[in-house]
């Protein structure tokens, strides 16, 4: 994950990474399990594994609280984050799985990760428009507050004249 360099990761990272990646996982088995039960009418089921997966969210949260700290973490930074996640996805993981996969002969797989190709590039693009924005912005910001800096300098210089 980010926060860390990445050419060497302490054992604890990689395990949050781990659990976190196990966490994830589970909360949407967990959802899909549910939605399974609730279309076979076991409603009581279903409910039990929605409010599991609920917990998994919260345990998969506080990795990503030691992953990612708060006081580490912008918007533009996190904006970042994502973009990178979904280039890999789109740029490494997706073609290369797509590859094997059409090495055995799965068609219901390659056709996946075509779709998952283009969500992720589509992502990639939605996040990157939206950290461009943001930057647009905050220069915008940066001009105004230079200006009320310039006035009240000014203002405060005058004062030292009279």
């Amino acid at each position: 994950m980010a926060n860390q360099d990445n050419s060497r990761k302490s054992i604890t990272i990689e395990n949050l990474e781990a659990a976190f990646a196990g966490e994830s996982m589970a909360h949407i088995k967990y959802r899909y399990f549910a939605k399974l039960a609730r279309e076979a009418g076991a409603d009581d089921v279903a409910k039990i594994f929605e409010d599991t997966a609920d917990q998994e969210v919260m345990h998969a949260f506080g990795h990503l609280d030691l992953l990612y700290p708060k006081t580490q973490l912008t918007p533009a930074k996190s904006l970042e984050i994502a973009i990178e996640g979904e280039t890999y996805e789109y740029t490494e993981m997706y073609p290369k799985f797509r590859h094997l996969a059409i090495e055995e002969g799965n068609h219901a797989a390659v056709a996946e990760y075509d779709e998952q190709i283009a969500e992720s590039r589509e992502h990639a693009e939605n996040f990157k428009r939206t950290l461009e924005k943001a930057a647009k912005r905050f220069a915008a910001l940066a001009k105004v507050e230079e200006r009320h800096a310039n006035h009240y300098q000014n203002a405060l210089n005058s004062l030292k004249v009279a």
